[in-house]
Parts: C-alpha cells; structure tokens; sequence
C-alpha cells in the first residue's frame, strides 16, 4: 500500500520536474542570458537536489509501472510475490538513480 501512494506521489513530482526540464529547454532556445540563470539554479545545491529526486521519481515510476504491468499480466499476485515486486521497485529505483548519477560524474558531466 504505501509503494502505491509513492507511485502516486512520483507521479506528481514528475510533472513539477518536467516543468523544470521545459524551462531548461526554453531557456537554452531563449540565449545565453536565459540559459545562465538556469543552469545557475541547477548547478547550485538546492537545484541538484530537486534534479536528484526528479531523477529518482523518474526511474521509481519507471520501475513501478513495470510491477504494475507483470500484475496486468496476470503474475505477481501471491503474497510473497507482491512483496518481491514492491521490494524490486523500490530497490531498483533507488540503484538505478545512484547508478546514473555516478555514471554522470565518472564521465564527467558532474564537473
């Protein structure tokens, strides 16, 4: 029950983030200027940390709406099963985001 409400909450956060990708996206179509005071908020502390939890609510739903896709299926509905499920979403989500974002840094976009 409370990784549905996640999901849900997830699903929320993704418009919110999406707003920020738009901006990010006008800006960069708007000129230097406008890019610069974007990219100034998402360099700062605060701004990674909303494109950090973005990141994650992105991959959490992602890997949500597969658990919800094998249940459409039919599959997973046993109690352990449902465990099993609920524990690998919220599980890959989490690794998948740190995994990304490490990979970012290695390659060195994080500079």
């Amino acid at each position: 029950m409370a990784l549905s409400i996640v999901h849900r909450a997830t699903g929320v956060a993704l418009y919110f983030g999406t707003l920020l990708l738009a901006w990010w996206l006008i800006s960069a179509a708007s000129g230097p200027t406008a890019y610069a005071h974007v990219h100034a908020f998402i360099e700062s502390f605060f701004g990674r940390l909303i494109v950090f939890g973005y990141t994650w609510a992105l991959l959490h739903h992602l890997f949500s709406g597969i658990r919800h896709f094998v249940w459409d299926l039919g599959y997973g509905f046993k109690a352990s099963e449902r465990e099993a499920l609920t524990w690998g979403a919220l599980v890959a989500g989490i690794s998948a985001t740190i995994l990304l974002w490490v990979a970012a840094y290695a390659i060195g976009g994080g500079r």
